[in-house]
């Protein structure tokens, strides 16, 4: 007798959590395995965001607080917005929950209905087209390889709308590829936008703070303020703050949809941690000098790790303006001979590569069939120089043994 649910089959797991996993069971089994894998900063969360929870501690602040937030973090949030971003928002209009994953996952349920179409740029953050099956919409990508940087054309994104075109995403900077759109790339999207009022854009901006070579970042709402009312922001406090663990996402947009948002997620998990609420409040609204010094670090990480990809026959790789990912082209790999002995029957390509990278070079990436592109993988550059060094050097023995 079946006891589960039709809907499993509609989504698959999280391709980074598994990779992630796997990594931390070969490392407890001995092995030194870089890990290139998780998009989680390898810095300790600041001195002064750890003592505002402890503080919290101390002073009770332990018990059920409202579903989307403490009035202090909205009014926190609020102030983000308008210092950061010249947006303003009425604490109705914007929103807390266990990390921007549920921000999305709350949005999708509250507004998608059967058979909507969401635009999706791709290759694309692996949950997204998961989360859209789940809301019973239909993903729709709109592919952008490494000859145009991994930035889709307001061409592109015109031609893929139809009468059923729901939603926009938009992801910049993006994961997995890093690509950023400037100001006047994104208005000319915008300008696609405008045309179509009856499209929701929903702009991940967790990268935000995450970006390099002089950018500055816009999202819709900042850029074209007559987007502003039809579009949804989701942020949080994980990648620029050092904060994954702490589970905190910050979403802002019409008081209607985050009215719903915050029902769906009274009957779900409802409020986000109070402690971890707090540490928000200090992380948000208190000194960014720690935000800017490790955007820095990215910076230079990214740097190096460009470089040495660079050296290496057969990888063709992006140099990206942003997070702290970077997603090599190998499919010049996928013809040598040798690789082509290591397929069998596995049609995934990069899965394969992946795979064999881990398994006889212990370096754990993400195949990027995962993003929606089998001719590259996913390398994750929040780890120390040290180790950024020997797991490329490993990449590059890899690279040689296969020519």
């Amino acid at each position: 007798m079946a006891f589960l649910a039709d809907r499993l089959n509609k989504f698959e797991p999280s391709p980074t959590l598994a990779i992630t996993a796997r990594a931390r069971e070969l490392k407890a089994a001995g092995r030194d395995v870089i890990g290139f894998g998780a998009g989680e900063p390898d810095f300790d969360t600041p001195e002064h965001i750890r003592a505002a929870a402890v503080r919290a501690i101390a002073e009770g602040q332990t018990r059920y607080t409202n579903v989307g937030g403490t009035p202090l973090l909205k009014k926190t949030i609020c102030e983000k917005f308008r210092r950061d971003n010249n947006l303003h928002y009425t604490p109705e209009e914007v929103t807390a929950s266990n990390g921007g994953k549920q921000i999305l996952f709350n949005l999708f349920l509250a507004t998608l209905n059967p058979g909507d179409e969401v635009l999706l740029p791709a290759p694309a953050w692996v949950s997204y087209a998961e989360m859209i099956r789940f809301a019973e919409a239909v993903p729709v990508p709109i592919y952008a390889g490494p000859e145009q940087n991994y930035l889709i054309t307001p061409e592109q994104l015109r031609a893929a709308i139809t009468p059923k075109t729901r939603m926009f995403i938009l992801n910049s900077p993006c994961n997995p590829t890093g690509a950023t759109f400037a100001k006047k790339e994104l208005a000319a999207i915008c300008e696609v936008l405008l045309e179509h009022p009856n499209i929701l854009i929903a702009s991940d901006d967790i990268y935000e703070h995450i970006i390099f070579d002089g950018l500055r970042f816009y999202n819709p709402a900042m850029l074209v303020p007559e987007l502003k009312d039809r579009t949804f922001i989701i942020n949080g406090v994980s990648k620029a703050y050092s904060m994954t663990g702490w589970r905190i996402g910050v979403g802002a947009g019409p008081e209607e949809i985050v009215r719903n948002m915050e029902k769906i997620q009274g009957q779900c998990s409802s409020n986000p941690s109070s402690v971890s609420q707090a540490a928000a409040v200090a992380a948000l609204g208190e000194d960014q000098e720690c935000v800017e010094t490790m955007r820095q670090a990215f910076e230079q990480r990214r740097d190096l790790v460009f470089r040495m990809l660079q050296s290496i026959d057969g990888i063709r790789a992006i140099k990206p303006q942003g997070a702290f990912y970077i997603f090599p082209d190998v499919s010049e790999i996928y013809e040598w001979p040798r690789f082509q002995k290591l397929l069998k029957d596995d049609p995934q390509k990069s899965r394969v590569f992946c795979s064999h990278l881990l398994d006889h070079y212990d370096v754990a990436t993400v195949a990027g069939t995962a993003f929606g592109d089998d001719n590259a993988f996913r390398i994750s550059y929040a780890l120390d120089e040290s180790s950024l060094r020997k797991g490329l050097e490993r990449l590059g023995n890899m690279v040689n043994d296969l020519r």
